[in-house]
């Protein structure tokens, strides 16, 4: 699905979809659900990460993890089970709009040279549980570990300070 956001709010709403779509094909996991964000510095991968925090009712601010690598956040018992922000559409059948999900984690790839120095952060152990919803900026970066079944978004400048957003 390809998307052009041309300011913060329709990049808002393109996350809230982008959530719900993940949120549906989440059912019956065995594992952690991963999402890639890949795209120029600057092109609003973070952006786009808060907005998802955002409805998934987490209210600590969201900033990029460069530094540290990766953030845990827990997603509030409230969202996960339909009683916060984001609201379902309607007919939707999805009983927890979470989905299960405790644990929302927000990882940057960018200062890693390779796939090792995220293994010794426990990735493996992170990504199988099913109750972990991992977003991880500059995916690229760490490919050989990434799951199969990771969803990606592409982020990129358009013309006159839009968002192109290519969702996988």
């Amino acid at each position: 699905m390809n998307m052009l956001s041309k300011n913060t709010k329709e990049t808002e709403k393109i996350a809230k979809i982008f959530l719900e779509k993940i949120l549906e094909a989440k059912r019956n996991r065995k594992s952690a659900l991963v999402v890639g964000l890949s795209g120029d510095l600057g092109a609003g991968k973070t952006a786009f990460t808060q907005n998802v925090a955002k409805y998934l009712g987490i209210k600590d601010k969201i900033k990029s993890p460069t530094f540290v690598i990766f953030k845990k956040y827990p997603i509030p018992e409230q969202a996960r089970y339909g009683a916060g922000p984001l609201p379902l559409r309607r007919g939707s059948a999805q009983r927890a709009r979470g989905s299960d999900f405790r644990f929302f984690f927000h990882f940057d790839a960018y200062r890693l040279k390779n796939e090792k120095e995220l293994l010794h952060l426990g990735w493996e152990e992170i990504i199988k549980n099913k109750e972990h919803l991992i977003f991880i900026e500059w995916p690229e970066n760490v490919s050989k570990i990434m799951p199969v079944d990771a969803r990606l978004v592409f982020i990129s400048h358009g013309k006159n300070s839009s968002r192109k957003l290519e969702l996988k």
